[in-house]
C-alpha cells in the first residue's frame, strides 16, 4: 500500500484585480503609454491562460520510446531532451574533443548593479588558460550564473521539490517549466542540462555568500536534481500525476545522469565560510555519481583575509600562489577527463551495488 498523496496547503487562483496588477508592473514605464488598450487585451488573454491551467499550451503525442506513446507530451520538455541526447551522444563518442564545463556561480559582474568583474571571474580565466594550452585540444564551455542577474527574462526558476512526492514525478529534464500559464518562462535551465550532459569534466567556481552559495548557483544545483535519479519518461506518470508516481518509486532504479564525469571545486571568501561551502559541493557533485579529480582538484582559499573589500582584486593579485593553485585544479581535471576517456583512470568501489540508491 502507497502512502496516500496529502492535500491542501495550495492557495485558490488569484482574483482577476489581483492577477491583472501583477502582469502590468512590467509595463509601468511610461514608454508604454501609448499602449495601454493592447496591454490591456495581452493582459485578458494572460489572464484566460492562467485560470484554464494551460501550462503547456504547445505538445504533439510522445511517439515511439516511451511508456505510453499517445500521451501529449510538451515540446518545450521534448525540445530540451533532444538537446541532452544530441549531447549526451557527442559525450560519449570517442572522436570529439574534450570538454569542459566551468561554471561561475558568483552572482556578480560589471554589467549590473556590482559595477565590477568577480574575482571568480578572473579564476575562471586562469582555468581557461590552462584548459586552452592543452595538447589535447579542450573545449571549454563556460558558464557564467551572473548573466541570470545582468541579462533580461533569463532565469533559474525554483525547483518545486517534487523527487520528495517520489522520485518518478522528478522528470529529467524538469518538465516543472516553462509554465505559460504562470509566466514561468525563459528558464535558464532547459540550455543547462544539455552543458552538464556534453561536459567530460566540470569546475565550479564560487565565492561564499553568507556561508552558502550564492542564489542562482543554489537554483542551478536545486535543479540538476532529475539529473540524480530522475524519471526520464513522464509518460510514466501521465505527467505530475502524484500517485503514479508513488506506485512507481518501490524499485525504482535511480538512474545517475551525469555519472562518471569528473569534476573540481575553487571556493573562495574574504572572511568565513570556504571549507564547508567546498565540502558542500563536492559532496553534491559526489552524490550525483561524478568523480574528483584528485586531492588538487578541490581548492578553498581567503582573498585578503578580513581586508576592505575595495582592495580585494588588488589583494588577488598579489596572491601568486593562489592564481597557481586554481591552475592546478584545472590541470587536474585535464588529467583526470584524459585518463577517464581512455580508460586508465582508477576508480575504486565503481562496480560495487549501493544498497542505498537513493
Amino acid at each position: 500500500m502507497t502512502d496516500p498523496v496529502r492535500k491542501g496547503q495550495a492557495a485558490p487562483k488569484l482574483e482577476r484585480e489581483v492577477f491583472g496588477a501583477r502582469y502590468r508592473e512590467r509595463f509601468v514605464d511610461p514608454a508604454f503609454d501609448g499602449e495601454r488598450e493592447a496591454i490591456a487585451r495581452l493582459e485578458a488573454i494572460a489572464y484566460a491562460s492562467y485560470a484554464k491551467g494551460s501550462k503547456a499550451p504547445r505538445t504533439r503525442a510522445a511517439g515511439e520510446g516511451f511508456a505510453d506513446p499517445t500521451y501529449e507530451l510538451s515540446l518545450d520538455w521534448l525540445e530540451a531532451r533532444d538537446a541532452i541526447a544530441r549531447a549526451s551522444e557527442r559525450q560519449a563518442d570517442p572522436a570529439t574533443p574534450s570538454r569542459v564545463l566551468v561554471c561561475l556561480g558568483a552572482g556578480r559582474d560589471d554589467g549590473s548593479c556590482a559595477g565590477e568583474m568577480s574575482k571568480t571571474y578572473r579564476f575562471a580565466e586562469l582555468v581557461k588558460e590552462v584548459l586552452a594550452s592543452s595538447h589535447a585540444g579542450f573545449e571549454v564551455d563556460v558558464l557564467d550564473l551572473a548573466k541570470i542577474a545582468s541579462e533580461p527574462l533569463h532565469t533559474i526558476h525554483p525547483c518545486k521539490a517534487c523527487v520528495s512526492t517520489a522520485m518518478p514525478l522528478c522528470h529529467y529534464p524538469c518538465s516543472c517549466y516553462p509554465n505559460h500559464a504562470y509566466g514561468q518562462t525563459n528558464d535558464a535551465m532547459a540550455d543547462i542540462y544539455a552543458r552538464f550532459a556534453a561536459a567530460h569534466g566540470v569546475i565550479v567556481i564560487t565565492p561564499v555568500y553568507w556561508l552558502q552559495v550564492p542564489s542562482a548557483l543554489k537554483a542551478m544545483i536545486d535543479r540538476l536534481v532529475c539529473a540524480d535519479g530522475g524519471n526520464p519518461d513522464p509518460t510514466r506518470t501521465q505527467g505530475k500525476k502524484a500517485a503514479l508516481a508513488k506506485e512507481l518509486e518501490p524499485g525504482w532504479s535511480y538512474p545517475k545522469h551525469l555519472e562518471g564525469r569528473v569534476f573540481g571545486v575553487v571556493v573562495h571568501a574574504d572572511a568565513v565560510g570556504t571549507s564547508n561551502v567546498a565540502r558542500a559541493l563536492t559532496e553534491w557533485l559526489e552524490t550525483m555519481g561524478l568523480v574528483r579529480a584528485g586531492k588538487a582538484a578541490v581548492l578553498d582559499r581567503y582573498i585578503g583575509y578580513y581586508e576592505p573589500y575595495a582592495t580585494s582584486h588588488a589583494a588577488l593579485d598579489r596572491d601568486t600562489a593562489l592564481q597557481e593553485e586554481v591552475r592546478n585544479v584545472a590541470r587536474a581535471v585535464e588529467e583526470a577527463v584524459l585518463a577517464m576517456r581512455a580508460g586508465t583512470f582508477v576508480q575504486p568501489g565503481r562496480d560495487l551495488r549501493d544498497p542505498r540508491p537513493k
